[in-house]
């Protein structure tokens, strides 16, 4: 049950978001959860004080605003047409990833779109999906816009990336789900150098106990889930290469890629690890980053 907890997504008029919308439209009915969609008004001046404005300007943001959410409405309700959707429509004050943060402490997933266009990227400095990702309280799943393709249109596996790690468990727990949910095959990825893999390597190093250790890691990782999902089809990888590298390889055929937000070693203090932010400014399919 989702307890009526909803999928928020932020809408800022532009092709990305509302690919976003249409993506969070159709995770929201295969999760039998409402949709909230949400933008902001954008008010000029120090800390959102405004100065100087005219009243009408906050007439025609008002009015962007109501089209925006009508506009997101259409598309979101056009993307499960088959289905019965719930949408809320959030119009409000103040930053983007602000609203988007907080909304997160009661959402099952909070949705964003990568580019960096419209009133969202006018509002605050910096990219609204990295401050969304790096602070949010729930999984964030950052949509990037195809130009000729229908997001829910996109087939393959969903890939996921283990580490082996603390940190990768909630990922992994996330992407059987969604496998699940989706009726897709999940491809479990255990890349496991972190180091350059052109420098030179010590002689000695016995190469097949190595990769003999790190397939009984990603096994650990993964026993359990196979009673709780029996319809999911595992295939496990385990690859010398580094985690982002090949990730984003096995991304470019995938319905969607999950990870954790923090790898191995990760400290509490670090709010993103560097695998979760190489992958969200270079991937293509939609990214499932989970806390």
């Amino acid at each position: 049950m989702t307890a009526h907890r909803s999928i928020v997504v932020g809408v800022d008029g532009s092709q990305s978001s509302l690919q976003a919308v249409s993506w969070a439209a159709h995770e929201a009915t295969l999760r039998s959860a409402p949709l909230t969609l949400v933008t902001t008004m954008f008010v000029p001046g120090a800390h959102g004080v405004p100065v100087g404005v005219p009243a009408s300007f906050f007439e025609k943001e008002e009015l962007e605003g109501k089209k925006r959410l009508v506009r997101g409405e259409e598309v979101a309700v056009r993307a499960v047409s088959e289905h019965p959707l719930e949408v809320e429509k959030v119009f409000s004050m103040g930053a983007p990833s602000g609203e988007l943060i907080e909304r997160s402490k009661s959402a099952l997933m909070v949705v964003v779109g990568a580019n960096r266009h419209g009133i969202f990227d006018r509002a605050v400095l910096g990219s609204v999906s990295a401050a969304v990702v790096a602070h949010a309280h729930a999984p964030v799943a950052v949509v990037r816009g195809l130009p000729h393709t229908e997001i829910n249109d996109v087939g393959g596996p969903v890939v996921v990336g283990v580490d082996g790690s603390a940190h990768s468990e909630p990922a992994i727990s996330a992407a059987f789900e969604e496998a699940a949910l989706r009726k897709a095959e999940l491809v479990a990825v255990h890349a496991w150098s972190d180091v350059d893999l052109y420098a030179p390597f010590p002689s000695d190093v016995d190469w097949s106990q190595v990769e003999s250790r790190e397939r009984a890691l990603l096994s650990e990782s993964l026993a359990g889930r196979a009673e709780e999902f029996p319809d999911v089809q595992v295939r496990p990888v385990v690859v010398m290469d580094q985690p982002a590298r090949y990730l984003r390889e096995q991304a470019e055929n995938a319905q969607l890629l999950v990870t954790g937000s923090r790898g191995r070693g990760g400290f509490a203090s670090l709010l993103m690890g560097s695998t979760s932010r190489a992958l969200l400014h270079t991937v293509t399919c939609p990214l499932l980053i989970v806390r």
